[in-house]
């Protein structure tokens, strides 16, 4: 940033200058998300297997945390493995991606909401999720995977 002993007005600025506020997307389907970090591998396709991590808040209980598990999470994307509003959104998501959902209660656990259980907190009816999700990976479409066993396209 400097040059010749002193700092030109362009660098100055560069300094000085506060990143921009990354404002949230408002999907069709009423989920809102903030890209916390942008990644750059491939997007999933319904029926695939997604590998992602999250942590899962209603209001300020914490409902769900797998970020600190040594495994991700796997599911199988459009198999109703997750809230409605998560599955609707991952499509969307890049590998590397780790995005803030914010989940209307009714793509969330609508009207009935979740009673408590062993270790998992009451969710009351239409209540609002926020969801921080990082796409992991995509178990298949991995390019150390498809060198090592060969694609199904080949």
């Amino acid at each position: 940033l400097v040059q010749g002993g002193v700092a030109t007005a362009a660098a100055s600025l560069l300094v000085q200058a506060p990143l921009p506020a990354v404002a949230a997307e408002s999907l069709p389907s009423g989920v809102t998300y903030e890209v916390v970090k942008a990644g750059d591998g491939p997007k999933p396709d319904v029926g695939e297997l997604v590998a992602i991590r999250f942590a899962a808040y209603c209001g300020s209980t914490k409902i769900d945390d797998i970020f600190d598990t040594p495994e991700p999470y796997y599911t199988r994307l459009g198999s109703g493995g997750l809230l409605k509003g998560v599955e609707s959104t991952l499509p969307l998501m890049r590998v590397g991606d780790r995005w803030k959902l914010t989940i209307p209660g009714q793509l969330a656990f609508g009207s009935k909401g979740r009673p408590a259980s062993a270790g998992k907190p009451r969710i009351p009816a239409d209540a609002e999720i926020v969801f921080d999700v990082e796409m992991v990976g995509l178990p298949g479409k991995e390019p150390e995977l498809i060198e090592l066993i060969g694609s199904v396209d080949d």
